[in-house]
């Protein structure tokens, strides 16, 4: 998805200078893909001098669309044989940041000297606010100065500048100030049941980081194959996988591309590679019938197997969030679980006294497993159908809600879990799942549908749940799913996934109704992918 802006506003010499604003709402020339405001300025500005007759500039154009702009006369700003990207005293911090955008631009990139004539400054400036992915890019008398409170804004600056240059060759004069709208940005990946190789994913990374996306979801076991390098448990690895090196490498790379990395382990269900290793730990109904993936929690064995498999992987990747899973299991999906797994009832009884049930076994073992994760200082996530809404077991209020559906067994209404004050996180599988093979009625969405139908709001179907809401709905991730994992190859996928990515991060960067039409979105896409 791509946004692309457009007319040129023209200005006499006294004109009094104004401010575009890109976001939330009204009315305004055509230069961003978010609703467009403009306000006077406090004072006019100067009469430009005859050396100064340049028309009022332009927003630049980029994906996602920048939140303000204010417009300058003036030449802007594009690289040239003796432009160079510094960094600001003290902000040495940036120089991943700096060498990327050099590299990128075909300038170069002299480290922490002052800027000169043609060169792009690179500043941290801890005091400013806005947040930590926020930032303000400066153009004027040639230069280019991004300055933002953290790493994290000064490089999403730099991803403006490089798309605009790449669109357009230049950066407009003037000044911008940008912020997202919502913390979780990203992309979800089954690496499970399809592999896709190291360099694949790293090509995703640096297409994520051009748009703004923070997170990438990589979910590595199901029942199809475990596709991770493991030194405590090596028999249920795949086949095909990722050794612990490439793995070291992607977390490396995100980093530097201001990335979280959410790690997946599935359980108890979706768990199919590890228990062909683990025959004992199979769940069994009460005819003796296996339940497909999923893991008899009821075993002694079960939870020190996960826990060791949670302990390597949590240590591998580090970071800040971990995914537990939750979702589909078996024993809950029967019509009477507790008839059909009578084991796992008499667990729930001994463990939570009279009254509890197998789903108060399963919000335990959530709860549990979520312990171990936060002792590694990350963050617990889990899928809304492993949160049940008449369990005795509550699951525990820091444990972020990704939201994906309402037909599953134990699903409930959005609003349910909000109205319990809880975070969530949307992946609505009617805009943002992209399952290979189309099963179960799933349709390859469209950056269309996206772009013009679906916000942060949507998590359910087509209808949004009261914007009062709004602050407990961290962001989104777009999600690729491998159901069937040869209806489509690694550079299909890539290529299928190309425009929705981008309309999922115009619309979780900038709040509203995109200004431009879809069609000129995706032109503007092409122009900076070309670019």
């Amino acid at each position: 998805m791509a946004s692309s802006r457009g007319a040129l506003l023209a200005v006499t010499a006294a004109a009094a200078a104004s401010v575009v604003l890109v976001g939330c709402g009204g009315s305004g020339t055509e230069h961003g893909n978010g609703p467009e405001t403009s306000r006077a300025a406090s004072s006019p500005s100067p009469t430009p001098s005859p050396t100064r007759s340049y028309p009022l500039s332009t927003t630049p154009r980029t994906i996602p669309a920048v939140r303000e702009h204010t417009p300058a006369h003036g030449p802007g700003w594009k690289p040239g044989k003796d432009s160079g990207v510094v960094l600001a005293k003290g902000s040495g911090k940036l120089a991943d940041e700096g060498k990327l955008l050099a590299g990128e631009l075909k300038i170069d990139y002299r480290g922490e000297v002052a800027a000169r004539a043609g060169d792009v400054e690179l500043a941290l400036t801890p005091k400013a606010s806005g947040g930590p992915e926020s930032y303000t890019l400066r153009t004027a008398d040639g230069r280019v100065k991004i300055s933002g409170p953290g790493e994290a804004g000064v490089f999403y600056g730099t991803r403006t500048l490089k798309q605009s240059v790449r669109a357009d060759g230049s950066m407009p004069e003037g000044e911008v100030r940008d912020r997202p709208d919502k913390p979780q940005r990203g992309l979800n990946l089954d690496i499970a049941r399809k592999h896709y190789t190291a360099s694949w994913i790293e090509d995703r990374m640096h297409e994520m980081a051009d748009l703004k996306l923070n997170q990438l979801g990589l979910h590595f076991s199901d029942d199809q194959a475990f596709r991770i390098e493991s030194d405590t448990h090596p028999e249920v690895v795949s086949p095909d996988h990722l050794t612990k090196k490439q793995v070291r490498h992607i977390v490396a790379l995100a980093g530097r591309l201001h990335i979280q990395v959410v790690p997946e382990i599935d359980s108890p269900g979706h768990l199919g590679a590890v228990l062909r290793a683990h025959p004992d730990l199979q769940l069994h109904n009460v005819s003796g019938v296996a339940s497909t993936g999923s893991l008899d929690i009821s075993e002694p064995g079960a939870a020190k197997l996960v826990d060791e498999l949670l302990g390597e992987y949590a240590e591998l990747f580090g970071g800040a969030y971990w995914h537990l899973g939750g979702d589909e299991y078996r024993a809950l999906m029967a019509s009477n679980p507790a008839a059909s797994y009578p084991q796992l009832q008499r667990a729930a009884v001994a463990k939570y006294g009279s009254g509890a049930g197998i789903s108060d076994l399963a919000t335990g073992w959530l709860n549990d497993r979520a312990k171990v994760v936060r002792k590694r200082d990350m963050r617990p996530k889990a899928w809304n159908d492993g949160q049940f809404r008449d369990s005795k077991v509550r699951a525990d209020k820091d444990i972020e809600v990704e939201y994906w559906t309402g037909k599953e067994y134990g699903a409930r209404s959005p609003e349910e879990y909000l109205s319990e004050g809880r975070k969530v996180l949307n992946l609505n599988d009617e805009f943002m799942y992209y399952v290979l093979g189309q099963p179960n009625a799933f349709v390859y969405p469209t950056g269309k549908r996206i772009y013009e139908q679906w916000t942060p709001l949507v998590l359910r179907g087509t209808t949004p749940v009261p914007a009062r809401y709004s602050d407990q709905i961290l962001g989104g991730r777009f999600a690729v799913w491998g159901d069937f994992p040869n209806a489509q190859t690694a550079e299909q996928v890539a290529a299928g996934i190309r425009m929705p990515l981008r309309a999922t991060a115009q619309k979780l960067w900038v709040p509203g109704k995109p200004k431009l039409s879809y069609a000129k979105f995706q032109s503007l896409a092409k122009e900076i992918d070309a670019g």
